[in-house]
């Protein structure tokens, strides 16, 4: 949520945040019932033409925005065409929401679906940090993670629910979560470092239990026929009481 990746730069300090529910009572028709991302950076002192090059960037094939919003506080009063839009409790509400201050720029990511505005949100943060724009990054820095907790399933295009990392992972909770939870709510057991945005290694806990195995995947559109046929030899060892074992795969390019 906050970077829009599974490899976050940490060097970039621009961090994403969700105000889909804010702008669900704001009377802004390209944002209704939409999933809306916010980006609060210093554009104090860029021409025109930075915001020029930034609604180009948004609106490329590379991303595939319809547009690039934003609203800048200057005076303590916000510019910008969407402001009309913001009643005066709105905008002391956006600005408890952003924390954006004096002089700051809040830009506005909105897309149809909720995984794709995640992820261009994460590729305009990345933009407005090059050199050649806000000039963020240090080239002398190595900001290591680790990036945890990632989510069992997502949907897809379709909106149907698909895993979303490693389908042979634990999910966190076991059986009772798969059987009782919302798949979306269900965190797995997977694990990645990463370091200026590269990732260095990722691993898993191994889902190796049959049961909690199967139903991962029927939740997923699998059956258990299509779980034996395809992954019979994983299936099998499993049945004959595997331990709980993980790991990870390291690679350095």
């Amino acid at each position: 949520m906050k970077y829009g990746t599974d490899k976050p730069d940490l060097r970039n300090p621009l961090v994403i945040c969700d105000l889909t529910d804010f702008f669900a009572g704001v009377d802004f028709p390209a944002f209704k019932g939409k999933p809306v991302r916010g980006i609060v950076a210093d554009c104090s002192g860029k021409s025109n033409k930075f915001f020029e090059n930034s609604l180009k960037f948004a609106t490329s094939d590379a991303v595939g925005l319809g547009g690039l919003g934003y609203i800048t506080l200057k005076d303590n009063v916000f510019l910008g065409p969407i402001a009309k839009f913001l009643s005066e409790e709105q905008k002391e509400e956006i600005k408890a929401l952003t924390n954006v201050k004096e002089g700051e720029t809040l830009f506005f990511i909105c897309d149809d679906k909720k995984n794709d505005t995640e992820k261009k949100a994460g590729m305009i943060r990345e933009w407005l940090a090059k050199k050649d724009q806000l000039d963020l990054i240090r080239d002398d820095a190595f900001e290591f993670c680790f990036v945890v907790d990632f989510p069992m399933y997502e949907l897809d295009d379709e909106g149907n629910i698909g895993f979303s990392h490693n389908p042979f992972s634990m999910p966190q909770g076991g059986l009772e979560a798969l059987n009782t939870m919302n798949p979306l709510e269900v965190l797995a057991y997977q694990y990645d470092s990463v370091v200026n945005g590269v990732e260095l290694s990722s691993g898993a806990v191994r889902n190796h239990e049959p049961a909690s195995m199967e139903r991962a995947f029927e939740i997923a559109g699998y059956t258990e026929k299509d779980v034996k046929g395809k992954f019979g030899a994983l299936y099998n060892a499993f049945s004959y009481g595997t331990p709980a074992h993980a790991g990870a795969a390291t690679g350095i390019d």
